[in-house]
Parts: C-alpha cells; structure tokens; sequence
C-alpha cells in the first residue's frame, strides 16, 4: 500500500470513530488547509451497523417564522455567510411547502437525508462520499476533490460548495475552499454522547420539539416508537433511498 493510500485509510478511519482522538493537519491544495479532530465516541466502541441514527420532524410543530434549528446549525458548525444567498453554505434550510387545490402550506426543515442507499456515494469518483455504518453520511474533505458529482446527484439539494476561503473554523467541522459539504448530524457531537445541535435549539422553543433525533433501530427509544405506531412520511419515497429524516404532517 503507497504512502498516500495509507493516509486516506488513516483518515477514513478516524471519520467511522474507530481510532483514538488525534489532531492533524493537511494541505490538500494551494491555499486550503483543514485541522481536524477526530472525536471519541463516548462509549469507546466502533461505529456499529446495529445503530442507525435518524430524524422524526414533525411539521404540525414546525412554526414558518422560526430558524433556531438553521440557526444553531450555524453557529455549531460554523457555516459564516457571505451575502450570496445563492453559494452560502447552509446545510438546513427552511422550505414552505403548498397544496395547490387547498392552499394549505406548512413549513419544515430540510438537511441531508442520510439515505441507507445514498445515492451521492454511489457517483463519488474519490470515495470522499462515504456511509458511516451507523448510517450518518460524510464528507471526507481529505480525498474531496470538488467535482460535485454528489450536488447533482443528491434529490433534496441538501449539499453546498465552499467557494470561500474560510477563516475561524470549528476546530471538530473541518471545512475547506473547493470541498462540497452537508448536514452531518453533528457527527462530533453524536460520537460523544449529545444530540444534534438543531434537535436541542428546538427543544428550547415555544412550540415544543419537533426535531426528534434518536436510534431508529431501537425498539425501546422513543424515535422508533413513533415510527412504528405514528403516520409519518420520506420525501421522495418512490426513490427507494430509505432515508433516515422522516416527517409527520406531510
């Protein structure tokens, strides 16, 4: 195995959690430079295929005037705007959706689908795109060469392009100019034991939780609960991608 083969599979391994916390520093091209910090997951175990995180969005509770999940997504991984709404990076972003005959709209936050057939890995030429075996799907920004393959791929638009250079990083969201990126499910913070920092800013809101993040695979936890004994909906089902963002009130 070359040197650099040896790099990617080291890098790989630390974003499946199986290796111990490390910092690094890479040059991937002229004038980007990630830091990375690869998290320990708070059990010492290796990401397993008996988990599958998810999301249960219930849009009954999902105000159109409020951002606190688009907001702390923001913050938590430091997506910083630059005034183009069109190329700022957002990895949530509010849509309003309408019933044409009804004129019956709602509102409700869309991310990456973390779909069990992600079809974003499936065109990725470097492997960048990859599927955690707990279902979370990634970026390695390390062999990310910014073909975009996986933008055009993905059905919910749920990924961006870094045109900027970017300063003041989040030591554990490593970003970079020229990388393409996405809701990771605030994987660092998952890998210790927390919830994603969107399902806690709506927890704090008026209108109660309607982010509920949990182990789908779980009979006991309370995400796989609802799912087995509440209606709830996947965007664009007919795909077969199974994602693991389901909604309710849709």
């Amino acid at each position: 195995m070359s040197e650099l083969e040896n790099k990617v599979d080291e890098y790989r391994r630390r974003f499946l959690g199986k290796s111990a916390a490390l910092a690094a520093t890479l040059t991937l091209a002229p004038g980007v430079i990630l830091n990375s910090i690869a998290s320990t997951r708070a059990t010492n175990e290796a990401v397993s295929s008996n988990v599958r995180w998810g999301f249960l969005i219930d849009t009954n509770k999902c105000a159109a005037g409020c951002n606190e999940c688009v907001k702390a997504c923001n913050e938590e991984n430091g997506l910083t705007g630059f005034d183009r709404p069109e190329t700022d990076a957002q990895w949530i972003r509010k849509v309003t959706l309408r019933n044409k005959q009804t004129k019956h709209s709602l509102s409700l936050p869309m991310m990456c689908q973390h779909c069990e057939h992600p079809p974003c890995v499936d065109v990725c030429p470097t492997g960048a795109s990859f599927k955690r075996a707990d279902g979370i799907v990634l970026v390695d920004k390390h062999i990310c060469i910014g073909c975009r393959y996986c933008m055009m791929a993905c059905p919910y638009k749920a990924r961006s392009f870094v045109h900027e250079t970017l300063t003041d990083q989040v030591p554990e969201v490593p970003r970079g100019k020229g990388t393409v990126e996405s809701c990771t499910f605030c994987v660092h913070r998952v890998d210790r034991g927390d919830i994603p920092a969107c399902a806690e800013a709506c927890a704090k809101t008026d209108g109660g939780a309607a982010i509920l993040f949990g182990d789908l695979n779980d009979p006991d936890s309370t995400i796989a609960k609802r799912v087995a004994n509440e209606p709830s909906t996947q965007v664009r089902a007919d795909f077969r991608l199974n994602p693991g963002v389901r909604y309710q009130g849709i």
